[in-house]
């Protein structure tokens, strides 16, 4: 029988099913913390005791809390004096009167999507905005506002933002009734994004919806990084939350190195603290992702044999089956190693790597993820290599070349393709290779980890095959598509004989659970409105991951290196296995097996 959690509820205090949340103990006894009232980030800050003198708020503790909730300025006073010592104590019922959590109507959310007119508005985020709404997980009352510089109605975002809806979710029999009503609370307004006028008018438009309640907005930077600066001093000195919590969602690429990522963070806090920057990455939004924690704190069978005893390399693969598409002008700033390795697979890499975490608050993940980036050699030239992709004709069907592309410069030496070995300088990870493959136009579209164990030792059926990388057993998590888990074992084809052979031990998702899987922009939005940062990049997190590849940006531009041409629709540049086969690994993505599992 599956394990369950309640569902999102239209209250704003609802309690939201999350790994993190559910690891916290609750003084299940107590008769205060019973009722669907209140987030279990809450109920987190309780001494979990029996004892009525400790059924009271540790103030240090409240006063933590107290950040993630909204505070009307009248009791903000109370709050402090609370803090500073004229009271030691106080209960559940007194936190909340302070605290201004007894009348839940009391506060609004207003999410401002700056740049509503793109196509990541379009495509990801009202979309994900909508399945939250539907699934009743955003609160009571909320707005959505469009901010973008095309001039456009209300009724004019409304028909944009609908063609991108979906009923994918499983109520669907009133599906058009609840988007009706999702269409109706969206709203625009057309400004420039560094005008504080244009800000200040669009807060006079966000008040009017806020009723007089306490207001918590969300602004969404949905923008090309050069102009995010502009964006957030307009929207800090003018339209932010005079009583409740302001928040900024920042999308990436957070800088394009060490240099101007500390620049853009050095600029961010000028308007805004650490705890009010959400940097969205949005593959550690996505299920397997989320997941791979669970696989191996919860489960004792994994667990011991993560490190370097057992597992003799780990491969993090990313590939596309499209090119750039129209996309080369942006592409061509970036390339993929800035584009996907330095943040989506390192990402999953440090999440992989991590000791331990004292707890699954987001601090503390967030602190072993930096340790890992940090004992982290940064790369070198040799362990590296870079393709580009050329046309290629298949099926009497030609397929351009990169450089095909009208965005791109027909000189460009960016790379579509790259391949790279890294290791963890710790006890844990010494000497053990995590390679990175990241491509476009390649042979197949997949995100996988694929982590390969060591040979067992004095094997008795050695003699019965000689492929020793097929002898070894390999877990694979298939973050996209076709989410799965499956586990590459060696057992006996059952006969008079003894012959061996390769069989899987396969979670497929889309067998075993019914229920769609959200998309990760879902997730994503979600925490951030309740304040939970467990799955958002920290400053000093992006200044290691920057730290680790810099140097070899630079040397790769600095002595102009041209990537090697592969084929469109190929497996990428030979180079990259001459890479795998220097410290003994093969790639484990060569035939397509596991997708007839």
């Amino acid at each position: 029988m599956a394990l369950s959690s309640p569902k999102c509820s239209s209250s704003w205090f609802a309690l939201r099913p999350s790994p993190a949340h559910r690891s916290r103990r609750v003084a299940a006894s107590s008769p205060s913390l019973s009722g669907p009232h209140l987030p279990r980030r809450f109920f987190s800050k309780w001494i979990s005791s029996q004892s009525p003198r400790n059924r009271r708020w540790n103030v240090a503790s409240m006063h933590d809390a107290a950040r993630t909730l909204p505070v009307s300025p009248a009791k903000e006073t109370d709050l402090k004096k609370v803090e500073n010592g004229v009271s030691s104590a106080i209960s559940v019922e007194e936190y909340r009167d302070l605290a201004g959590l007894n009348t839940r109507e009391n506060s609004t959310v207003s999410i401002t999507v700056v740049g509503a007119s793109g196509d990541l508005a379009k495509k990801k985020i009202f979309p994900a905005l909508f399945a939250l709404y539907y699934e009743d997980c955003l609160p009571e009352h909320f707005t959505i506002f469009g901010y973008a510089r095309s001039k456009m109605t209300d009724a004019e975002l409304r028909s944009m933002v609908s063609r991108t809806l979906t009923c994918r979710i499983d109520k669907r029999e009133n599906c058009s009734e609840k988007m009706e009503q999702f269409l109706g609370r969206c709203f625009y307004h057309s400004g420039q994004y560094d005008s504080e006028e244009n800000f200040a008018e669009l807060d006079k438009k966000l008040k009017e919806h806020e009723s007089g309640r306490l207001s918590n907005r969300l602004f969404y930077l949905s923008i090309p990084p050069n102009i995010f600066m502009d964006a957030v001093k307009c929207a800090s000195k003018s339209a932010s939350s005079s009583n409740g919590w302001t928040r900024v969602i920042v999308e990436k690429p957070f800088g394009q190195d060490s240099e101007s990522s500390a620049a853009l963070t050095q600029g961010l806090k000028q308007y805004l603290v650490e705890d009010q920057i959400f940097r969205i990455d949005h593959y550690l939004g996505k299920e397997l992702v989320e997941n791979l924690s669970v696989l191996r704190f919860s489960n004792l069978v994994f667990e011991p044999l993560w490190s370097r005893q057992y597992i003799r390399n780990v491969q993090l693969i990313f590939s596309e089956d499209f090119g750039t598409e129209g996309r080369g002008g942006y592409f061509d700033n970036y390339g993929i190693i800035r584009d996907i390795m330095q943040n989506h697979l390192l990402q999953i890499l440090a999440l992989f790597a991590m000791e331990t975490p004292v707890s699954l608050d987001a601090e503390d993940i967030r602190n072993e993820k930096v340790k890992v980036l940090r004992s982290m050699k940064p790369l070198q030239l040799e362990d590296i290599v870079i393709g580009q992709y050329k046309s290629h004709t298949k099926g009497g069907i030609t397929y351009p070349a990169y450089t095909d592309d009208m965005t791109v410069p027909r000189d460009s030496r960016t790379p579509t393709f790259a391949a790279a070995a890294l290791f963890v300088d710790n006890a844990r990870w010494d000497g053990v290779p995590f390679l990175m493959k990241a491509g476009k136009a390649l042979h197949t579209r997949r995100t996988e980890i694929r982590v390969q164990f060591r040979h067992v030792p004095g094997n008795l059926y050695r003699s019965f095959g000689t492929d020793l990388d097929r002898a070894t057993n390999e877990l694979v998590i298939r973050v996209q598509p076709d989410e799965a888990i499956y586990l590459k074992i060696n057992n006996k084809i059952p006969g008079l004989g003894m012959r061996l052979d390769r069989s899987h031990l396969n979670l497929l998702y889309a067998t075993r659970y019914s229920k769609e899987i959200p998309d990760a922009y879902e997730r994503l939005l979600l925490d951030a409105i309740e304040g939970e940062r467990r799955l958002f990049i920290r400053s000093d997190e992006l200044e290691a991951a920057w730290a680790l590849f810099t140097p070899l940006l630079k040397e790769l531009e600095e002595k102009s290196i041209s990537p090697e041409l592969y084929p469109y629709g190929s497996r990428g540049p030979v180079g990259a296995h001459y890479l795998a086969a220097k410290y003994k690994v093969q790639w484990g993505d060569l035939s397509s097996e596991h997708y007839k599992i």
